[in-house]
This record gives structure tokens, sequence and C-alpha cells, in this order.
């Protein structure tokens, strides 16, 4: 069905598609499942139930096949990278408003990110401002309260958005387009997290 559209790229089919034909959306939706499917299961961390943050990822995919510009925007893969990222982090905050809750599960700062390096800590990766594909991590009910306590004490609203963001993998760069900040301004909110971050572990020590 869609063998004359695999030859062309993102940008000629957008531009067949505003020529009205309709099946492009189709087969672009189709194409990029796989970038949702990626993006959800990273960002699951975040407290959310993956099928929802899939389903509002290809929200924000039909969004970026309804609003790339091809004379605007970067490739279209990137501008779509980009509204599924925001569609995804947006129902995550609105869904932590209606809640009006601490997160369902947060992120161990001590516990270990096996795929990535193993028996490495969020402490030490925070610490040297690496890691790129992190998994849900657990700590007991106790430290887990007091660390969120902590945690939403002492960062500012930005400084929590860009934590968040940061231990899905995110890079400074995306994480500033997703937030429309700029990335020296994303990467200043980083440096004081991990700065505050120490303070918060070290204070735990002593608790």
């Amino acid at each position: 069905m869609y063998r004359d559209y695999e030859q062309a790229s993102d940008e000629e089919l957008i531009e067949q598609l505003r020529d009205g034909d309709t099946a492009v959306t189709d087969y672009i939706m189709d194409k990029y499942k796989y970038l949702v499917r990626n993006k959800a299961q990273a960002m699951y961390i975040l407290g959310a139930d993956t099928e929802d943050l899939i389903q509002e990822g290809m929200i924000g995919l039909f969004k970026a096949v309804r609003d790339y510009d091809c004379g605007r925007d970067a490739s279209f893969f990137t501008f779509a990278d980009l509204c599924i990222s925001r569609q995804m982090y947006t129902a995550v905050q609105a869904s932590r408003r209606k809640k009006h809750a601490p997160l369902n599960t947060y992120i161990s700062l001590y516990g270990e990110r096996k795929e990535m390096c193993e028996g490495a800590a969020l402490q030490e990766i925070l610490s040297a401002g690496q890691g790129s594909d992190p998994e849900s991590l657990f700590l007991d009910k106790e430290r887990m309260e007091y660390l969120e306590g902590e945690i939403q004490k002492e960062l500012s609203t930005l400084e929590k958005q860009v934590l968040d963001l940061y231990l899905t993998g995110m890079t400074y760069s995306q994480i500033a387009k997703v937030l429309g900040k700029e990335e020296k301004s994303t990467d200043n909110a980083l440096q004081r997290v991990k700065s505050k971050m120490k303070k918060i572990l070290k204070n735990e020590d002593k608790v």
C-alpha cells in the first residue's frame, strides 16, 4: 500500500499531504510508531503509564504531521521528535497536577542503572554529567519519601523539570527544546540540581 511512499523523503511526503494525498498521514504515523514507543519506555520512569504515554506520543506525532513547515522548521524527524517529547511531558505534568500528590514512583538516587553501567548509582552519574538510557529504579518507602520531599522543597520548578527529563536520557539540547529554554539556561539549571542533590544526599546521611 505504501510502496510509492518508501522512496520519498519525509519532507516530500508532507508536501504530497499538503497537495491532498491524505493517505500520507497514516503512512507517517505507522512509520514513526517505533519512535513513540521508545520515548514512552524512557519516560515511564516519571510515574506515567506506558500505554497512556504512547497514546499521547501518537497525538504529538499527529500534530507534527499537521503543523510541519518545510520552509521554516528543521527536518521532519527532528520536528516530530520534539513534538512527541513535548506532548508526553506535558501529559505527565498535567497528570501530576490533577492528582495533587507526589510521584507514584521516583528515581532512586542510589539505585543501579544496569543497562547503562552496572553498579553505577544515579548520584555518581549526576556528578559525572553522563547517562542516556535509564530504567526504573526503586528505594525503600521511607527514604523515597524523604528524598522526594527534599527535591520538592529545594529544587525550583525549572530545576525539577530539567532533572525529570535528564533522567529519561535526554541531552541538554533536547531538554532545552522540550522546555522552550535556551541551552545555556538548561545547563545552568542542571548544574544547580547537581549541587543541591549533593547537599540533600549529605543531609540524608545524617538523618
